[in-house]
């Protein structure tokens, strides 16, 4: 990490058209570009963090939901990168600065992008900063 604040996203398709194997597919792949990518802190798949009773540890990983730490000044090229491998499919995020969320879903590219935006407006609200 580089000590300067960065947002995280947790992502996930939101095709209704596709089954959990073909969503799990789509995250595998997709995690293992992220993680090659400079403009990423760190990138893995999201935990449950209301699992099932009797679940074993580390096993509590949600279907095709991934997580991302990115710092400030590369969010939008990461954003690009989702708006690229994504391209129209319905993408719900939530964009979490410090203590702070906000829900996003989007259905194109235009609206993804949007949420750079938001999440500078987000760190501004809490003082982050200049951004």
């Amino acid at each position: 990490m580089t000590g300067k604040p960065t947002i995280q996203f947790t992502f996930a398709v939101d095709d209704p058209e596709l089954d959990d194997e073909r969503r799990q597919k789509i995250a595998s792949k997709l995690l293992r570009e992220i993680r090659d990518l400079d403009e990423v802190e760190k990138a893995d798949r999201a935990e449950d963090l209301n699992p099932e009773v009797g679940s074993k540890p580390g096993f509590a990983t949600l279907i095709g939901v991934l997580t991302a730490e990115v710092s400030i000044k590369n969010v939008k090229g990461f954003l690009s990168f989702l708006g690229d491998r994504l391209g129209d499919k319905p993408i719900k995020i939530t964009v979490k600065v410090g203590d702070k969320e906000v829900n996003i879903e989007a259905k194109s590219r235009k609206e993804l992008l949007e949420s750079e935006r938001v999440a500078k407006d987000l760190l501004a609200a809490m003082g982050g900063g200049n951004v």
